[in-house]
């Protein structure tokens, strides 16, 4: 690649393949694409690490015409083309180019993002200079080999309702926010009796719309047994009946009953998306052996997010390796005196972590775990969230480990500590044991 005025792009429509290769080094050559929704740069390295100017095709319309240059310098020459993993934008992309044949590898994001400045000594980022880095990386061999396969309809069928749940629950969320912050003007005593999220809570204020209205009505307690289906006991929905009729929140205008209503309804929509998706994921967990395993473990919602997200975890070399997958390994920022504090990476898919995060507020809850966690929340001066982390980090491995065939037991997750206590209960034992013939010989 020239100096000067080395990135400017060539339209793809204009690149001779046969004119360049009399005039290319010999050896093979590595194609890096720079993958944007309207546009894609590609940047051919040669064996002797000389580069070509950048060539651009419009995404999706010259896709094909791509990958025909592609293929007839494939057909020449041995050629390896790489892309980063972000996005969905090259995912046709790379369908085509496994239709043609072409042999496909992935570069890290992090890793052309870090290598930006080492390759030309200039810290700036843009289209053609990422696809002559990602090249360059790939040459360099820190690429993988990345085929496009087409999900079978089981795949699809998880994918989907994996995606539909998590999609709901953050629409469930966003409206309980909103709720909440209108419930703590108008009926702040509601949330001390009534989970907000509960399909009885969200019911109830779809129908009302607020207290007055409950209040007023004289059926409200009747009504309150049918939605809650008999779980709410008589002396609860006293007290909900109560604290409408009595209540220290500011009075509703007509508009601000109507809005109450329509979040309600927008959130209990969501609330039942959210169920109808958990029923349908456990009833494909069954279908696969794994999933089922680990959903025995954290339920087979977070199952299926981590099979989704993550792919078989049989595939991965060892537990540590499907750990660094979630974002969970740990990173270090430390020089001379400075000593920096230990964090995750947070580089694999954030669904995994925020399912992993809550199946450890879960785990917490078994004895064995809870005595480690308290122990940990103690030492970090209360702060909760490093310890559910820490709980995260371990159950990531059991997980693994529960993937090829082990049996789950809560104590292993901290097996250090507990054969530690273990071992001083037996020492104890046997002095006590010692006392007693010492005693018994007088």
């Amino acid at each position: 690649m020239q100096k000067r005025r080395a990135y400017r792009a060539t339209d793809v429509k204009d690149v001779a393949v046969k004119k360049l290769l009399t005039i290319a080094p010999a050896g093979a050559a590595t194609v890096g694409l720079d993958v944007g929704k309207y546009e894609i740069y590609a940047v051919v390295r040669w064996r002797d690490g000389s580069f070509e100017r950048p060539w651009k095709a419009q995404n999706p319309a010259e896709i094909d015409r791509l990958v025909g240059v592609l293929r007839e310098l494939a057909a020449a020459r041995p050629l390896v083309a790489a892309l980063e993993s972000t996005g969905t934008y090259g995912d046709a992309l790379r369908g085509k180019m496994a239709q043609a044949g072409l042999t496909v590898h992935r570069v890290g994001g992090k890793a052309a993002h870090d290598y930006a400045e080492i390759f030309d000594g200039v810290p700036s980022q843009h289209d053609g200079k990422d696809a002559a880095v990602i090249a360059e990386l790939a040459a360099f061999g820190k690429s993988r080999a990345w085929p496009y396969r087409a999900p079978s309809e089981a795949e699809a069928e998880l994918a989907y309702w994996v995606d539909w749940l998590d999609a709901q629950q953050r629409v469930l969320r966003m409206w309980a926010g909103r709720l909440d912050s209108l419930l703590a003007r108008h009926w702040p005593e509601a949330t001390r009796l009534l989970e907000l999220t509960s399909a009885t809570m969200l019911q109830l204020l779809a129908h009302y719309g607020g207290p007055a209205s409950l209040a007023a009505d004289a059926a409200a307690a009747a009504r309150l047994a049918t939605w809650s289906r008999s779980q709410l006991e008589p002396r609860k929905i006293e007290q909900v009946c109560a604290s409408a009729a009595q209540t220290a929140g500011l009075g509703q205008g007509e508009r601000e009953r109507q809005r109450m209503r329509q979040y309600a309804a927008a959130a209990l929509a969501a609330y039942r998306q959210t169920q109808c998706a958990d029923r349908e994921l456990k009833r494909l967990a069954e279908g696969n052996e794994v999933v089922r395993r680990q959903a025995a473990v954290v339920g087979a919602a977070t199952a299926c997010v981590l099979w989704v997200s993550l792919g078989d975890p049989r595939d991965y070399p060892c537990g540590e390796a499907y750990r660094k997958a979630m974002g969970l390994n740990l990173k270090e920022r430390s020089s001379g005196r400075y000593q920096g504090k230990l964090k995750i990476a947070k580089r694999g898919p954030s669904i995994v972590r925020r399912w992993l995060y809550l199946a450890a507020m879960r785990q917490v809850q078994d004895l064995p775990v809870r005595r480690w966690y308290e122990a940990k929340k103690a030492k970090d001066r209360d702060r909760a969230k490093g310890a559910l982390i820490a709980v995260a980090r371990k159950l990531a491995l059991a997980l693994y480990a529960v993937a090829r065939g082990e049996r789950f037991e809560s104590w292993r997750l901290f097996p250090g500590r507990v054969l530690a206590r273990q071992g001083r209960q037996v020492k104890r034992e046997k002095l006590l044991r010692v006392r007693r013939k010492a005693a018994a010989c007088g």
